[in-house]
């Protein structure tokens, strides 16, 4: 493959230092790097030689193929009984009548699923902040209320900092509470709420829900059961590097015992009117350097995705060449949470056909899959009848990875 072409010119040039070589040498041979080492590349990795190796891995699991899906957003409310300082997206209870604030009724959401009858749209990702009034029968409704009304239609719902909350004020385990959300509906896992597990810095940002060990425990009980689940990282903040790698070796340890998860996904912090509005934000040189060591670190991961409308549609495209390969979904504008944060994409919504010309344009696979990330369709030799608006639509040329 072209990844492991330029991973091969990598270790005959003389170039790379000592300690270069050597990670470069495990990556080849597919050994796992040591913590030490994962750390080193945060310190002294260059953006070129990162790329390089995490193109390799991205190559030697998916290909050229670069995945999405059809999906569409619910975010039951933006009210929220917790108060994370890096959130623009939540209001507190004593805010709800802020013109900025909403809590939609079950009925509500259910006409936002019912606007997408008869289109071809796969999945519903249900997330949003915590209320009383959002508790387990209320979801145990919903979900039962989506199933009927759709049935194929795949329900990717909460996490667990909603999940904790939830089975905390109903006086049940996590173990008896997931079973009931799968018995009601419940798909699989997204996953938001992770941030940063180490207690210094999640003390910090977010001191008043769950802790990294619960947000890990049912995940754990969720895989155990037989779903699948995403996992992500708030990065960018007040974390060091060090951080960053504690955090991506609690996810690599679980995912070993339990192999449940899908997808990582790096959030990117944005700054925009929340309480750490005075911490700048990464660059994205610095960005693509953390999906790249991200690829590079989770090796037993078989996915790692850029959301786009975090970042925007050209640093996407670019994230395709340091280890990314999927990019999320069509969306529409149902989502809020990063576009109040300041995100690139304020009305966050993309038809197949863009995703496919955005994707095409760097000489990757567009591939559309489901949320379990089984091939619906590939579109690399899908010809458009409108194709020729797209062309020069999007910033970067066609990337020949040799």
């Amino acid at each position: 493959m072209r990844g492991n072409s330029q991973l091969d010119l990598l270790l005959k040039s003389d170039s790379p230092g000592a300690q270069h070589r050597h990670i470069a040498e495990k990556v080849a041979n597919r050994k796992r790097l040591s913590p030490e080492e994962g750390l080193f590349l945060f310190e002294h990795g260059e953006l070129s030689y990162l790329g390089t190796l995490a193109n390799a891995i991205r190559e030697q699991k998916n290909g050229d193929n670069t995945y999405f899906n059809r999906n569409f957003h619910i975010e039951p409310t933006n009210l929220c009984v917790y108060d994370c300082k890096f959130c623009s997206y939540s209001r507190l209870i004593k805010q709800r009548d802020d013109a900025d604030a909403w809590a939609f009724s079950m009925e509500e959401m259910m006409d936002i699923v019912r606007r997408y009858d008869g289109q071809p749209v796969t999945e519903v990702h249900i997330v949003g902040g915590v209320l009383p009034q959002y508790d387990l029968p209320f979801y145990q409704e919903f979900f039962r209320k989506i199933r009927a009304h759709r049935p194929e239609l795949h329900i990717k719902a909460l996490t667990p900092v909603e999940y904790h909350y939830i089975f905390k004020k109903a006086k049940v385990s996590y173990e008896e509470g997931m079973r009931l959300m799968k018995e009601a509906g419940l798909d699989s896992l997204p996953g938001g709420g992770a941030e940063i597990f180490h207690p210094e810095i999640r003390e910090r940002i977010a001191a008043d829900k769950c802790n990294a060990e619960q947000w890990l425990r049912i995940h754990e009980i969720w895989h155990e059961m037989g779903g699948r689940s995403n996992a992500t990282m708030l990065y960018g903040h007040i974390e060091k590097y060090w951080h960053r790698i504690d955090h991506l070796e609690q996810l690599r340890q679980l995912q070993d015992k339990t192999g449940g998860f899908q997808t990582f996904i790096p959030l990117k912090f944005r700054n925009q009117d929340n309480q750490m509005s005075h911490v700048p934000e990464s660059t994205p040189v610095e960005d693509l350097r953390n999906y790249a060591i991200s690829r590079i670190y989770l090796d037993n991961f078989d996915h790692i995705k850029a959301y786009w409308p975090m970042i925007g549609r050209t640093l996407a495209q670019m994230s395709l060449a340091f280890g990314v390969d999927d990019i999320d979904g069509t969306i529409d504008d149902t989502t809020k949470i990063y576009s109040m944060a300041g995100a690139e994409e304020q009305n966050p919504a993309l038809s197949t056909q863009e995703l496919v010309e955005m994707i095409r344009r760097v000489g990757r696979r567009p591939i559309e899959r489901d949320t379990l990330y089984n091939v619906l369709q590939d579109y690399t030799d899908t010809v458009f009848e409108d194709a020729a608006q797209w062309r020069g639509y999007y910033e970067l040329p066609v990337v020949n990875h040799e």
